[in-house]
């Protein structure tokens, strides 16, 4: 029951770094638009793409932390009391962003609008980086398991930093490519050529990145990757053929086929980690069965987590669908 809920508590994750990830990845595109009037096609493309669904995509970060609070309180203790730097700066972020995209809405125009839109885009850009950083973290083994680890080196370390770079380049290349279909469904041809070439950089920054982690994580967190060549190694082939396979057709296939490449690509590099980290939740010293809770308590969590799926997870697709759509203003 410890690893059915953990596999749960994981598909939290990879969606959230899907949907919060393009979220947070057009952020990144806002910031590197250019001026106020040079981009401001580009920024209206953000603006009309993410405002019906940014609120919604934060749903699974509140499904993580409910998930690992009630169903693995002592990991929960030990990261939050490790890493409680970088995690006070993601929320922080995630606050400070929306309070920025918000008041870009209201404040039209003069200096206001564009202060708020660089709040809005500089912590689009923060914030994914400490989450990687705090992935970090825990994958190299710098969380113990009694928690109060070093509030500092725990996500300043090689592989907190490779984790945040790729967590921002990733996001990157999925908004990227999110947005070209947007664009070409807007018949906005020079918009989609800009995000084309966009998406292929950007996929091009973090196949670089990824290729020196391996270096990274020989020196810094052999275990993870040893694992990550055995068992994770047919997931991360997954992922550089989707990721390839998506830039490939970006100019002429159809934009579903291209969405979902791209998703299936980040998603089986973050299941990746995953089974390469089993069975330990944390590093190498507390094990999933290790930091459950009571078998009770773990079967009504899975309970609430299939009703919660069955009530929201329509509720957001019918949302998703309907943006695609164009159906929202």
């Amino acid at each position: 029951m410890s690893t059915l809920t953990a596999v749960v508590l994981f598909i939290g994750v990879i969606a959230y770094a899907l949907f919060g990830g393009a979220d947070f990845g057009a952020g990144f595109w806002d910031l590197t638009a250019g001026g106020r009037h040079r981009g401001r096609p580009e920024r209206e493309l953000i603006n009309l793409s993410i405002s019906p669904v940014w609120e919604a995509n934060h749903t699974w970060l509140v499904f993580i932390l409910v998930m690992i609070w009630t169903g693995f309180p002592q990991a929960y203790t030990a990261i939050t009391t490790t890493l409680y730097i970088p995690l006070g700066l993601a929320a922080l972020g995630i606050v400070v962003r929306g309070a920025g995209f918000a008041f870009r809405h209201a404040l039209t125009g003069g200096r206001g609008e564009a202060i708020a839109g660089v709040v809005f885009a500089s912590s689009s850009v923060v914030t994914p980086f400490f989450f990687g950083a705090v992935a970090g973290g825990i994958a190299s083994g710098r969380v113990p398991a009694a928690g109060h680890g070093a509030p500092l080196s725990s996500w300043l370390n090689p592989t907190s930093v490779l984790g945040g770079v790729l967590a921002v380049t990733v996001c990157a290349y999925l908004a990227a490519v999110f947005l070209t279909g947007q664009a070409r469904r807007r018949s906005q041809s020079s918009l989609e050529t800009a995000f084309r070439h966009r998406a292929v950089g950007a996929g091009i920054v973090a196949g670089l990145v990824a290729l020196a982690g391996v270096f990274i994580l020989r020196a810094d967190a052999p275990r993870l990757f040893h694992q990550l060549s055995r068992v994770g190694a047919p997931l991360l082939v997954v992922s550089a053929v989707c990721g390839l396979a998506a830039l490939l057709l970006l100019r002429r296939g159809s934009s579903p086929v291209v969405r979902t490449l791209a998703a299936v690509a980040i998603a089986a590099v973050v299941a990746g980690w995953g089974v390469a980290q089993y069975p330990y939740l944390l590093g190498t010293h507390l094990t999933i069965h290790e930091a459950a809770s009571p078998s009770a308590t773990l079967w009504q969590l899975f309970v609430v987590s299939c009703v919660a799926a069955v009530l929201v997870a329509p509720s957001l697709l019918l949302l998703y669908v309907l943006q695609l759509r164009r159906k929202l203003g």
